[in-house]
């Protein structure tokens, strides 16, 4: 089994945890964005490959991960929804970090302070979440705690306003899952 990937990616990151709790064989091939245009058709990371099986969403490459390992992945419908929810933010925040990263003025446009007006209404409503502060941590944690170990690293979120979100992220950064699966520059 071989995951591609980029360190930073929190997408690439959940998987490589799950992987990590899993007792799977597996490699991880870190690649770059011309490697992913040829090798996926979504052109993006992670995309996973077991023999014949070509995986391209990280949700998928979760879902395959944990089946194999007979582990549980988002088991109930709140569940799903949460974790849609935390994607729905990580994919505004990913939007707006590569748009004004190529120099995309993201204060200017209606679509742009639409998409920072979600990612704060659902920080807002994260907030009111009722998280752990020990593991094991299920697939909505470890992608609660991807999403905002990435958005802190890339300098896109403050956690001045959401101190429980904060508790629960200083508590998931202790497990060593996590340390080994920080973001690299």
């Amino acid at each position: 089994m071989k995951l591609y990937g980029s360190y930073t990616s929190p997408f690439v990151r959940h998987c490589r945890i799950a992987l990590l709790e899993s007792t799977l064989d597996y490699q991880f091939i870190e690649t770059d964005h011309a490697t992913s245009a040829a090798l996926s058709p979504t052109k993006r990371v992670p995309f996973l490959q077991d023999g014949e099986l070509t995986l391209t969403d990280s949700s998928a490459i979760l879902r395959y991960i944990r089946s194999k390992s007979d582990k549980p992945f988002l088991e109930s419908t709140v569940e799903l929804d949460q974790y849609c929810m935390i994607n729905t933010a990580l994919d505004s925040t990913i939007n707006l970090f590569f748009l004004s990263r190529d120099g995309v003025d993201i204060e200017r446009f209606d679509y742009t302070i639409r998409q920072a007006q979600r990612i704060e209404s659902t920080l807002v409503q994260l907030e009111t979440f009722e998280l752990p502060l020990h593991g094991p941590f299920n697939d909505v944690q470890l992608r609660l705690a991807c999403y905002l170990s990435w958005a802190i690293f890339r300098q896109r979120i403050h956690m001045a306003n959401y101190p429980k979100l904060k508790l629960f992220l200083a508590a998931v950064e202790k497990e060593p899952f996590f340390i080994e699966t920080a973001p690299q520059a």
